[in-house]
């Protein structure tokens, strides 16, 4: 399988990628693992780095692939982003540079975003991210051009 980097609306970064029996595999420096190199798994990869390096989120913060039950059906949210008090402050769904971010591709990341009651929301396929800021009890999304550095308002 041969792996061609799909250029995204995001910084470069300096990943670890190895070739093993025919597949690409990234390294995962908060997992500290490889993981198969997937078009979706490349857009999470590089969205971590942003928010570490850009947005200085701390590393010790984000939670990757956390399980969620939802309508007794087990999902998985790409990124679930604390507090430094342990409250969930964000939701990341992450999807393939392929994918269109659509309203179907952001209701799936608010249906998520329900269980973790975060206030913010972010849907990116590395080429666009929809930043939305959520008022619960409003039941209202503010969506913003700019995500803010950590820690977040």
């Amino acid at each position: 399988m041969s792996f061609k980097p799909t250029p995204l609306n995001l910084p470069q970064y300096p990943f670890k990628i190895t070739l093993k029996e025919n597949n690409h595999f990234i390294f995962d420096e908060i997992r500290k693992k490889h993981l198969l190199l997937t078009p979706e798994e490349w857009v999470r990869q590089h969205f971590i780095q942003y928010l570490i390096l850009q947005k200085k989120f701390p590393r010790s913060l984000i939670q990757i692939e956390g399980g969620l039950s939802l309508n007794k059906l087990q999902k998985r949210t790409d990124l679930v982003i604390f507090s430094t008090s342990g409250e969930r402050i964000m939701v990341v769904e992450c999807k393939a540079p392929s994918v269109k971010i659509s309203q179907a591709t952001f209701d799936q990341a608010a249906r998520y975003n329900s269980v973790h009651k975060a206030k913010w929301l972010v849907v990116t396929n590395g080429l666009q991210h929809c930043y939305a800021q959520i008022d619960h009890q409003l039941e209202k999304f503010l969506f913003i051009e700019h995500l803010p550095e950590y820690p977040l308002l």
